[in-house]
């Protein structure tokens, strides 16, 4: 996994449900998720990632991020980490995806 750069999602997804206590967080925009989502994740979309706060007020849950290409799931993470999360991952975009997804809207 990897801050920029090449982040393989499947191995994220592996990790992250192997990782008590982790969320998986999907920065994609609500329509974005609603068409595809992975299981399990919860929509923070970017421009809202405030909203982190009240879905995980613990800053010391691992968080691992994603998003379509792996770009705003980057952006993300720098961004909990100035928010004082200690443990976000980017994991990649969810175009990598090997698994099923899931439809409709976020949590």
């Amino acid at each position: 996994m990897a801050l920029f750069g090449r982040a393989d999602i499947n191995e994220g997804v592996k990790t992250c449900r192997e990782t008590e206590g982790a969320v998986l967080v999907d920065v994609r925009d609500r329509d974005e998720y609603a068409q595809g989502h992975i299981a399990g994740s919860i929509n923070i979309p970017l421009r809202e990632l405030q909203l982190i706060e009240d879905a995980v007020p613990d800053l010391d849950t691992p968080l691992f991020v994603h998003c379509l290409a792996g770009t705003r799931s980057a952006q993300a993470v720098l961004m909990f980490r100035r928010m004082g999360y200690t443990d976000a991952r980017n994991i990649g975009g969810i175009q990598n995806w090997k698994g099923e997804v899931e439809k409709g809207s976020s949590w």
